[in-house]
């Protein structure tokens, strides 16, 4: 049992790692605050996914008016 976790966890960070990298602008600034958020309401998931979205959104939307 600990063996299949251990290979998952392996294969899990590997692939974080190894994969291409994101657009993440306006993304993890807003997964914070909407993570803070949702989890205040009891919905951390919910919160950070939304939190995200809005913040991806906004960093396109400034960069549009620039």
């Amino acid at each position: 049992m600990t063996y299949r976790i251990a290979l998952a966890s392996a294969l899990t960070i590997s692939a974080l790692v190894l994969g291409a990298p994101a657009e993440a602008k306006g993304c993890l600034k807003g997964a914070v605050v909407g993570g803070v958020a949702g989890h205040m309401a009891g919905h951390g998931k919910m919160g950070a996914a939304a939190g995200c979205a809005v913040g991806h959104h906004r960093a396109n939307k400034k960069d549009k008016q620039s």
